[in-house]
């Protein structure tokens, strides 16, 4: 049984991440694999290290988004790692995420 908080989606969005490997600021453009309110699954290439802390920046064209915004939305969060897998890593995003609409951006 799932003990998740938040309902769990399978759908892949563009994500842009940054972190800090050896003081020096990293950026990765990669997909998310699942998503939801509190975290996300996010495809990599490599290895990050349980507990790095990330900025991600999230593009949808989620159609409700849309109507309420009036085009696509960029969402901005921090966070960190709570877990690596071969395929990618699970980030726990903190309370300060941010929506924006992409309209005049």
């Amino acid at each position: 049984m799932d003990k998740r908080k938040y309902e769990r989606f399978d759908i892949e969005l563009p994500a842009r991440m940054e972190t800090y490997f050896s003081n020096r600021k990293q950026v990765f453009d990669l997909v998310t694999k699942n998503i939801s309110a509190s975290g996300a699954f996010v495809s990599t290439n490599g290895p990050f290290s349980d507990g790095s802390r990330i900025k991600m920046s999230l593009t949808t064209q989620n159609k409700r988004l849309a109507e309420l915004t009036g085009s696509q939305c960029l969402i901005e969060c921090e966070g960190s790692v709570v877990r690596t897998a071969p395929t990618g890593v699970a980030i726990c995003f903190n309370k300060d995420c941010q929506v924006m609409s992409l309209k005049g951006l």
